[in-house]
């Protein structure tokens, strides 16, 4: 299996996954044409896409969802509170999935985990190569870490976490106190701390990639992210290196 990002932050999410000839979307916070263009870039036509799978409705993660799936025929997986945010959709596109009931889409095995965002009902994901058995762990936006994160996530071969801000760039920042306590809240978003925590906390012998998402443009730097996560999972015996998203072009995230 393999896994792009093909941007990430709060000017646009989105993340491909591919196992041989089977793909998925996960989010699509860019327009059809942009997504198309990066997804081209990669080699990938945007109709051989299986499915889109979506964390939550927020504009970041879903601008083009709409429109992209109208032009593309994707079924749409979700939760049923994101769905309902995505009225363009029509039923016959809509794929309700909740947490804890896995979901096998051409090749691929999901499985939701229901974290703690200010959307409707917004989830994070294992991914799981039918063929290979190789597990994939997504958590793009979460306030704090629940307990069935540690579990699902403690076995995957690649990750692919937020660390959204640095709390003191966030504290000395230009955000007005309310929206400083909205990111840092139990519904808003992890910092680099917490997500260095979860992510040393998930480490095992077996792990071989970690990608950092959703660094925040005005309050973190990838430098301070990837300082903070390199040095809580190298204490955790994990050597490779971790590398933050690029904000607005695709990268490899892993090759497992």
């Amino acid at each position: 299996m393999r896994g792009w990002t093909l941007g990430s932050g709060s000017s646009g999410n989105a993340i491909v996954l591919e196992c041989g000839a089977s793909r998925i979307l996960i989010d699509c916070g860019f327009g059809p044409r942009a997504i198309a263009v990066r997804l081209r870039t990669l080699g990938i036509a945007p109709e051989s896409i299986s499915a889109l799978l979506m964390t939550h409705e927020h504009i970041d993660h879903a601008q083009g969802a709409e429109r992209a799936q109208k032009k593309y025929r994707w079924p749409v997986y979700a939760s049923a509170g994101t769905l309902l945010a995505l009225p363009d959709i029509e039923a016959r596109w809509r794929r309700p999935i909740a947490p804890g009931v896995p979901v096998a889409i051409d090749g691929f095995t999901i499985e939701a985990i229901a974290v703690p965002h200010d959307a409707a009902s917004c989830f994070a994901f294992t991914v799981t190569a039918a063929g290979s058995g190789a597990r994939v762990g997504v958590a793009h936006d979460l306030g704090a870490v629940p307990d069935e994160l540690y579990g699902s996530f403690a076995r995957c071969d690649a990750l692919l976490l937020e660390a959204n801000h640095d709390a003191e760039m966030l504290r000395t920042g230009p955000y007005t106190p309310a929206l400083q306590e909205r990111v840092r809240g139990g519904r808003g978003h992890l910092s680099n701390a917490q997500g260095a925590a979860l992510a040393a906390s998930v480490t095992h012998p077996g792990l071989r990639a970690i990608s950092l998402l959703h660094l925040s443009a005005v309050n973190n730097t990838p430098e301070l992210a990837e300082q903070a996560v390199t040095a809580a999972v190298r204490r955790a015996g994990f050597a490779r290196p971790v590398l933050a998203a690029p904000r607005r072009e695709p990268r490899l995230a892993f090759a497992l």
